[in-house]
C-alpha cells in the first residue's frame, strides 16, 4: 500500500509467493498480536490453550506469529490463505525442528476455485511446512472461491475442539 492506510494485516508488494516479504510491517503486527496473546495468558489462559489463526492475509499473519513468535500454542489454523516462497516462517520451523523444540500443527483449507489466492499457492505452503518439519493438514473445497463456507467452518470447529477440549468442572 505503499505507506498509505489500509485495512490489511502487513503490507505485500503484491499478491504473489514470488514477491519478498516485508518482514518489517509483518514484525510490527506481530509484536502488537503478541501483546493480546500475552494478555491473555496473564489473564491465565495458558498458551498451550490458544489456537491462532485467519483467513486470507489474516492467516498468512497467523501463519508467521505461530511459527516464527508462538510456536507453543495449542495450533494454527489458515484459510484461503498463503505463505510467500521465501518467507521467514519456513526457515523458523526449520531452525525449531533442529533444535527439537515443539512447533503448532498446522490445519490449512482452501476453495478449489479461489483466484485471488490460488489454490495451488495454499498447498504450496502447506507442503513447505510439511517439508520443513510442521505437521500440516491441508483440506480442499470443491467449488469454493475467496470466501469461507459452512462446511469448512464445522471441520475447523472440530479441528479446535480436538485442540482444546471443553475444560470439565471438578
Amino acid at each position: 500500500m505503499r505507506g498509505a492506510l489500509s485495512t490489511v494485516w502487513f503490507d505485500r508488494h503484491k499478491i504473489s509467493r514470488d514477491c519478498p516479504e516485508d518482514r518489517e510491517s509483518m514484525d510490527d503486527m506481530c509484536n502488537s498480536l503478541g501483546l493480546i496473546i500475552q494478555g491473555e495468558v496473564n489473564a491465565g489462559i495458558p498458551k498451550h490453550r490458544i489456537v491462532i489463526g485467519g483467513f486470507s492475509m489474516g492467516g498468512a499473519m497467523a501463519l508467521h506469529l505461530a511459527c516464527r513468535y508462538h510456536p507453543d500454542v495449542a495450533g494454527v489454523f489458515a484459510l484461503s490463505s498463503f505463505l510467500n516462497k521465501d518467507s521467514a516462517a519456513y526457515q523458523a520451523v526449520e531452525e525449531r525442528l533442529g533444535a527439537d523444540l515443539p512447533l503448532p500443527e498446522l490445519l490449512q483449507c482452501h476453495g478449489t476455485k479461489d483466484d485471488l489466492v490460488l489454490h495451488q499457492w495454499g498447498e504450496d505452503t502447506s507442503e513447505l511446512l510439511k517439508k520443513a518439519g510442521m505437521a500440516t493438514t491441508f483440506h480442499s473445497f470443491p467449488g469454493l472461491h475467496h470466501q469461507l463456507s459452512t462446511p469448512e467452518m464445522e471441520l475447523l470447529r472440530g479441528w479446535i475442539l480436538k485442540k482444546i477440549p471443553p475444560l470439565t468442572s471438578s
